[in-house]
């Protein structure tokens, strides 16, 4: 298989039918983020297109997907039967790969997930070197975090990736048993590696998987399983968030309608100016639409 993926040959834009289109690489995603991006196409449309591939020997026409699956998810939730996608020559298993390099590029993501997405990119043959400069990582940090999901390590790969605990300290707990966790734990307090709410927090983590194991369980939603209540506390932390979000969306609006209303008033007093429209009428711009006229008459009359 080629190392570098990107030498595929990129065509134009074209509606591809949303059922035949195969996901190489199904993720679950966060039903809220799904519907906020379903909604977000139905308002506004499709910013980018989905990225696919051709099989060969199919009739009618298929494809793989090579990125785009919450796209076209949404797509096909609004009920749509067709896609704007870009077609790439790529086969299957080319496909597949740059759809886990896609994955593991992405801003937001679940630890777990990117480093499963990491193992699977080994087993397509490709090295710590060539995963780390794809994903944009070192090549030790590749090989530590690929050990560690040797090992099932996934709790404490979470608490790499979420920042909680030094990658170096993972490892050396992965590598010794309960009583040499603890020492490990200790060795870090001495060395004010961890320290307050980080070292109470990792302590807790040690239990987990001495109690639970080291892989994290989830149910069919994705969701983790054995999520703490919420507390007292974290109800008043998250209307406390969620109060500060408001005040911060209420200033974007009234900052929006400040600039809106001016606008329509600059457009409103160009419209009285009949050098204005007599260009306007030039250049074939005698009508506007009407929202936009409507807007302008009210803004008159106020």
């Amino acid at each position: 298989m080629p190392d570098d993926m990107e030498t595929t040959n990129q065509t134009q834009v074209t509606l591809i039918p949303t059922d035949r289109i195969r996901v190489l690489n199904p993720r679950v995603r966060n039903r809220r983020t799904f519907e906020e991006m379903v909604a977000n196409i139905a308002r506004i449309g499709l910013k980018r297109p989905i990225t696919v591939a051709p099989r060969a020997d199919t009739d009618p026409q298929e494809y793989d997907l090579v990125c785009g699956q919450g796209r076209l998810e949404a797509f096909i939730e609004l009920k749509q039967d067709r896609i704007p996608a870009i077609v790439i020559e790529a086969d299957e298993s080319q496909c597949l790969v740059m759809s886990l390099v896609e994955n593991c590029a992405r801003r937001q993501h679940n630890p777990i997930d990117l480093m499963r997405e990491i193992r699977a990119l080994r087993g397509r043959g490709y090295n710590d070197r060539q995963i780390g400069e794809k994903i944009g990582v070192s090549t030790e940090y590749v090989n530590m975090i690929a050990k560690l999901l040797e090992k099932g390590e996934e709790r404490l790969v979470s608490a790499v990736e979420t920042g909680l605990l030094p990658l170096n300290l993972a490892i050396k707990i992965a590598k010794t048993d309960a009583k040499g966790a603890q020492k490990a734990l200790m060795d870090a307090y001495t060395q004010k590696k961890l320290r307050g709410k980080k070292l109470t927090l990792v302590r807790r983590l040690l239990e987990q998987r001495e109690l639970r194991g080291p892989q994290i369980q989830s149910n069919a939603l994705g969701r983790r399983v054995g999520k703490r209540a919420l507390t007292s506390e974290g109800l008043v932390r998250a209307y406390q968030q969620e109060a500060a979000r408001q005040k911060l969306l209420i200033k974007k609006a009234e900052l929006t309608q400040g600039r809106l209303i001016f606008v329509r008033e600059a457009f409103r007093k160009l419209c009285a100016d009949e050098h204005f429209m007599t260009l306007l009428r030039a250049e074939g711009l005698e009508s506007m639409p009407a929202d936009l006229a409507r807007s302008v008459i009210e803004g008159a009359a106020t």
